[in-house]
């Protein structure tokens, strides 16, 4: 009788536990109006009311770092980089907690994990290629303006004043462009928010910024695709696991460019020429939970280096990067998963 009754007592505690067990179910969200992309997260949740909270947060606060980031337009009661760009050149221009720490972030940490490709300072080149491509008769910048344009970005002249939280330009003809690096950072920020708010299984994959949070119910990573920067067939040349934390980021000259004469005129420009970066057809960085977004920084960086420099860089930061070349041969660094 004894031992029935101990059966019995052990199945009646783990009945509750059954019963509060809730299936996840997966869901998913998609946003076009957002860092001038396509934004897409999926993930599981207990319903679709849990999980409708979740990504309408998520989605506010990617909106609130677009308009922070944002260097093409002002928004009312916001002190945004457009307004960095507009009026600290003529004095310090006292700014928000967060765009200060992002700042203050993109001199210190991003700009030397490139070994200085990623210049958030670089604005007045990338302007002109920015106005170039974006023109009815799209065409490369004379060479004068991009000679005279790459005088203008010194870092060091980007002062900021942690005391007074002010960004302050010492050169009047610098300009700042964060567009190597914002993406990444709202990102990575943004899925530490959710995490804190319970989120705990999603991937966001914001324009090809993808980053994971947790894993699949029953602990099974999350995937994410290399994309072929050579062609269609296959659409991807590698499918990597991503663990909790985890972010992969591309960078190709497939993305966003012009054609003129003949040439390919990519957006992403070797700041030592002024030009684009004729280096590899793409470059893709696996960072891991505890490089706190620099994925983003790096695989424009890397693509603006020439292999061997990025290399070393690689190997002595223990960055994980796969080159694609233009010939479709790839290297990889020795952190890149096999």
């Amino acid at each position: 009788m004894k031992r029935r009754l101990t059966a019995l007592l052990l199945v009646l505690l783990c009945l509750p536990l059954t019963a509060c067990q809730k299936q996840q179910n997966l869901y998913s969200a998609t946003w076009f109006d957002l860092f001038d992309t396509v934004a897409i997260v999926q993930g599981y949740a207990d319903s679709q009311d849990s999980w409708n909270a979740q990504t309408q947060a998520v989605y506010s606060d990617l909106q609130r770092y677009n308009e922070l980031f944002d260097i093409y337009h002002h928004y009312d009661g916001v002190i945004n980089l457009y307004d960095v760009n507009a009026r600290a050149a003529a004095a310090p221009v006292q700014v928000s907690d967060e765009l200060y720490a992002f700042l203050r972030w993109c001199k210190d940490t991003a700009y030397p994990a490139a070994n200085g490709a990623t210049n958030i300072a670089a604005g007045a080149v990338l302007r002109l290629w920015h106005d170039a491509r974006e023109s009815d008769s799209p065409a490369p910048p004379d060479a004068d303006a991009i000679a005279a344009a790459l005088a203008h970005i010194d870092i060091e002249d980007l002062v900021l004043d942690d005391a007074a939280q002010t960004v302050y330009f010492a050169d009047p003809e610098m300009a700042l462009d964060v567009g190597a690096v914002g993406k990444g950072y709202a990102v990575e920020q943004t899925a530490r928010a959710a995490q804190a708010r319970g989120l705990t299984s999603a991937l966001l994959n914001i324009g090809g910024n993808v980053r994971a949070i947790g894993t699949k119910p029953g602990g099974k990573p999350w995937t994410a695709g290399v994309e072929n920067p050579w062609g269609d067939d296959p659409a991807y040349i590698q499918a990597v696991e991503l663990a909790d934390g985890d972010s992969l980021v591309i960078s190709g000259d497939y993305q966003r460019y012009f054609e003129y004469d003949g040439v390919r005129y990519a957006h992403l420009i070797d700041l030592t020429t002024g030009y684009p970066a004729r280096y590899v057809s793409s470059v893709a960085v696996l960072a891991r939970a505890d490089t706190g977004g620099l994925a983003d920084a790096l695989s424009t960086g890397l693509f603006c280096l020439p292999e061997e420099t990025g290399q070393a860089l690689a190997a002595q930061n223990h960055y994980a990067v796969l080159w694609m070349h233009p010939d479709e041969t790839t290297s990889r660094s020795a952190d890149w998963p096999q």
